[in-house]
């Protein structure tokens, strides 16, 4: 009854006349209305009956507002309350300084903000710029067209926006500040592509669109929307006031700028085929699904209109990116799109899913395997794949190496060299996709032919450079290619052949295994991915005894998103677990090659029943993990509530439940393929890793998990480091001051004794067990260069021979917040 009572004393001091008074009055029934005076029918009649009186009497409440502002403070709901009200009884009227500066200060906030949460003021002060003829900062206009697309929009303000026209995009994104500079020429088409605003384009958007690329020249188009689309994903120009709750606003796309965004993917759909935009299709996708922190992927959204306009475009490079970002994305809505533009140019071509993957890779300029040689003038540009990168250099008209490119070359073949160095990034980008697609090979049951396998695999140009680095059994006989040729592992060539498949270790004898892996090392060979030196994992006598599951990697604690998106890449499905009420299946990877379901039980880590460490969007930041289970793949799906619990299956219309499969009865290979799988995860995402987590983490909850995974005993990925560290050791130039015993590597430095975990790469030192806590900067710990590896892939291992490199010699340690550690301890 209050804002009832300030009313009628508002309606009191209108019929005396009384400014002074009217202004009180109304600031506090302002107050009770949270200053929604058009979205209140009452404080709305309150107003006309102000706007009723003639412009001396509401000139009198202007100027008793100017006099009253000087005593409310800045950050005051009655302040901005006060130019509200003035903006909607005064717009024809003389504010006075004050007042005018005021509202220019509260404009300027308002341009800062990535959305107006609290909006009842600020459509009044908005609409008297307008009304007035004055122009409406472009930052305001930008916070105010956000504002009004979200999922709360209010009615006043998306009243307001219609007039809120210009300029076309929102400021403060690099691309659109570029765009906008890029002047009027570009206005209707940006205006189109503002439009955007569905799944994908309709008929008559698409021929509006076509009309304006003609209009404008195709050639034209591309080369500018290309330049725009390189700037996406930048630092915002104009920093935004980061959120109290919620995602950073200045990692996120502007929600405006986003539907430009998409119009800008469909309209280069529209042009001819061209290489770079399939690069810049591609490189916008990713961009788009980069995680923002309480947020998810940044625009998924864009990301899928990228994806839409590369299944539009016909040629080699649009589908060569769609089968690379089919290897990279984990998105389930986007990775849905682009396993269904693959499905359907599959199906145009007679193709199975994998064979349009296969043919789908292009050769890059390369005309031998891993390698080209390109003549530009006089000097020879030479683009060699070495390991998992490709490396341009170049070579003068005498064949001597020139350091860098020539200034002629620069001066002569500009379009040349930006084609070449365009080259070796795609190369880069592919090799990494095509590694993670051949390592999900194992489990597709894939055999070929040999000749269609020597055509795509070991004698395609870029393939090839993983391939020759791969074991393959060809009729029977397993080969590795090394000094030009197949061999056997006696070193026997193999010329012919009809069918192929990938060896995998699980398939044969552990001396034969051993075997290759000695082959693989004699021949200097680095496989782009664990395979001779893969683990296996058979049944344990706990597994035998439990029967359809397996503990082995159950009571860890994992970081939860760091989990989510490791499984992502490995092929698993899974949903984040929230502190919410509802259900959630485990983690589960489908294989239907053998008519099979693992699944990973798992649940949010609570912090002893108290709901502690959950991120503002509500998500647990830790798992805590439990059993490994199989089904038949179409059996019902178990689910646990999403804080905990028990799993249970779910079942529909009366279907009778399905049991778990005997462990002893899943094929070996899935068995061990899978377990790998969670080995992984636990390997990566175990809070167990952290190395400043020696105090237990959060209220020292994890110090007894911390201790025992950080040096406890050795899980099966481990034991294969310790075996392969035993062959490496020796040939390292610190070799006489290492060994290994049990779970440890011992480096003898001149300062103390050095103990590794060859689990965790934690470090003891000697004497008394003292924890040396070093934070790996990049992908590796500070040290020098380890030598030759036979795979890629292990962080850990690099990490623990450039800690043992570098702790040989602890006195040429420079960095202090380790030898103080060293030092002080010691003494």
């Amino acid at each position: 009854m209050a804002n009832r009572s300030h009313a009628e004393a508002a309606y009191r001091a209108l019929e005396e006349e009384n400014a002074p008074e009217l202004g009180t009055a109304l600031l506090k029934a302002a107050l009770q209305y949270s200053g929604h005076w058009r979205n209140n029918k009452e404080a709305a009649a309150l107003l006309a009956a102000v706007n009723a009186r003639p412009a001396a009497f509401r000139q009198r409440l202007v100027d008793a507002f100017a006099e009253l502002l000087p005593s409310l403070a800045d950050d005051s709901p009655a302040r901005v309350n006060a130019l509200a009200v003035t903006a909607a009884v005064g717009r024809d009227l003389a504010w006075g300084e004050p007042l005018t500066a005021a509202r220019r200060e509260k404009l300027a906030e308002i341009g800062r903000k990535g959305e107006v949460h609290y909006l009842g003021w600020v459509p009044e002060l908005v609409r008297a710029e307008l009304d007035e003829g004055r122009t409406v900062p472009p930052a305001v206009v930008a916070a105010l067209r956000r504002s009004a697309m979200s999922a709360y929009s209010y009615k006043p303000l998306t009243e307001l926006t219609p007039r809120l026209a210009e300029p076309v995009l929102n400021i403060g994104e690099a691309w659109a500040d570029r765009a906008l500079a890029d002047g009027e020429r570009w206005h209707s088409l940006l205006a189109h592509a503002v439009t955007a605003t569905a799944a994908k384009p309709t008929a008559k958007w698409e021929k509006t669109g076509r009309a304006l690329v003609e209009e404008a020249g195709e050639e034209a188009v591309r080369e500018r929307l290309l330049g725009w689309l390189r700037l996406v994903g930048a630092p915002r120009t104009l920093a935004l006031d980061e959120e109290r709750y919620g995602p950073n606003p200045n990692d996120t796309y502007d929600t405006h700028n986003a539907n430009a965004l998409r119009g800008l993917a469909w309209l280069l759909s529209l042009l001819p085929p061209h290489p770079d935009t399939a690069r810049a299709l591609g490189a916008l996708v990713e961009t788009s699904l980069r995680k923002v922190a309480g947020l998810g992927p940044r625009g998924p959204k864009v990301a899928n209109a990228g994806v839409t306009a590369l299944s539009r475009i016909d040629g080699e490079a649009a589908l060569a990116e769609l089968a690379r970002l089919a290897t990279r994305v984990t998105f389930k809505g986007t990775l849905k799109m682009l396993d269904s533009a693959l499905e359907a140019r599959a199906a145009a071509l007679g193709l199975s899913r994998e064979e349009i993957e296969e043919l789908a890779v292009p050769a890059y300029g390369l005309t031998g395997v891993g390698r080209a040689e390109h003549l530009l003038g006089e000097t020879t540009a030479l683009v060699e794949v070495r390991g998992s990168r490709a490396v341009l250099s170049w070579r003068s008209a005498a064949g001597k190496a020139v350091k860098s490119v020539p200034a002629a070359v620069r001066r002569d073949h500009a379009e040349e060299l930006k084609e070449l160095k365009a080259a070796v990034k795609d190369i880069d980008k592919m090799l990494g996709a095509q590694a993670e697609r051949l390592d999900r090979q194992f489990l597709a049951r894939r055999a070929w032919s040999y000749g269609k396998w020597r055509e795509r695999y070991v004698d395609h140009p870029l393939v090839g450079t993983l391939a020759r680095r791969l074991l393959w059994v060809v009729d029977g006989t397993p080969v590795g290619f090394a000094d030009g040729e197949l061999r056997t592992l006696a070193d026997t060539p193999v010329t012919e052949g009809a069918e192929v498949t990938l060896w995998h270790p699980v398939d044969h004898e552990p001396a034969e295994a051993a075997a290759w892996r000695d082959w693989i090392e004699r021949h200097d060979i680095t496989q782009p991915f664990k395979q001779a030196h893969r683990e296996v994992y058979p049944l344990t006598d706990a597994e035998l005894r439990t029967g359809t599951y397996s503990n082995r990697f159950a009571a860890h604690y994992l970081r939860q998103h760091q989990f989510h998106s490791l499984a992502a890449v490995r092929g698993w499905h899974n949903k984040l677990r929230l502190a919410v009420d509802d259900s959630v299946p485990p983690a589960v990877r489908e294989l239907p090659q053998w008519g099979l379901r693992a699944e990973y039980w798992i649940e949010g880590d609570t912090g002893d029943g108290e709901y502690e460490d959950i991120t503002d969007s509500g998500s647990f930041l830790r798992l805590r993990t439990d059993q490994v289970r199989f089904y038949p793949i179409g059996a019902p799906q178990n689910r646990a509530h999403a804080c905990g619990g028990e799993y249970t299956m779910y079942l529909r219309g009366g279907a009778d439940p399905v049991d778990p499969l005997p462990l002893a009865e899943v094929p070996a290979l899935v068995l061990s393929e899978v377990l790998r799988d969670v080995d992984l995860f636990v390997g990566v995402a175990s809070v167990g890793n952290d190395p400043t987590w020696q105090d237990g983490g959060p209220e020292g909850r994890y110090r007894e998990y911390w201790t025992s995974y950080g040096f406890g005993e050795l899980n099966q990925s481990a034991e294969t480091r310790r075996l392969l560290l035993e062959r490496l050791v020796p040939r390292l130039a610190i070799a006489d001051r290492c060994r290994i015993e049990g779970r440890f590597l011992h480096v003898r430095g001149e300062l103390r004794g050095y103990r590794i975990h060859l689990g965790s790469g934690n470090i003891l030192m000697d004497p008394g067990d003292q924890y040396l806590c070093i934070v790996p900067a990049g992908h590796t710990a500070p040290g020098a260069e380890t030598g030759y590896l036979p795979f890629e892939g292990d962080r850990t291992l690099a990490l623990i021979l450039s800690k043992a490199v570098m702790l040989a010699d602890d006195t040429g340690i420079t960095d202090p917040t380790i030898t103080r550690q060293i030092l002080r301890e010691r003494a």
